[in-house]
């Protein structure tokens, strides 16, 4: 398989110590939450077009984490686990982990696949690529 990028610049398939994930890029938005939407929409798009399960890595750092970006996120993960193996999410801190949380636990449709919250993106990639 040939690689190429993501809409969020992420090449694809990304190895890492022998296992296969791919990173979201929702990163560095600071304020600009219709942007973020945007590229969530586009990663959906790309995700859904590859038609199998992934391990994800989502990088939160310098995006400000409003109620709108939370609730938009949930509902990108929601229309993404079909497709989701594990999801590790970097760049949060204990506040906006419980306030994701929240927002989960008020979806109607439970999330099927293992969730992980990491300060260090490279023990994220670890957890994901292992078994």
């Amino acid at each position: 398989m040939h690689s190429m990028k993501s809409p969020g610049g992420s090449l694809f398939p990304y190895y890492y110590k022998g296992g296969e994930l791919h990173c979201l890029k929702y990163g560095s938005f600071f304020s600009n939450a219709d942007a973020l939407f945007a590229l969530m929409k586009a990663e959906e798009e790309f995700i859904s077009s590859r038609n199998r399960q992934l391990n994800i890595w989502v990088d939160f750092y310098e995006t400000q984490l409003t109620d709108s970006v939370l609730i938009k996120f949930v509902e990108n993960i929601n229309c993404l686990q079909n497709h989701t193996k594990k999801l590790a999410i970097v760049g949060f801190t204990f506040w906006d982990k419980w306030r994701l949380r929240q927002k989960i636990k008020k979806t109607t449709v439970p999330f099927s696949m293992p969730i992980k919250y990491f300060d260090d993106p490279e023990v994220a990639k670890t957890w994901l690529v292992s078994e």
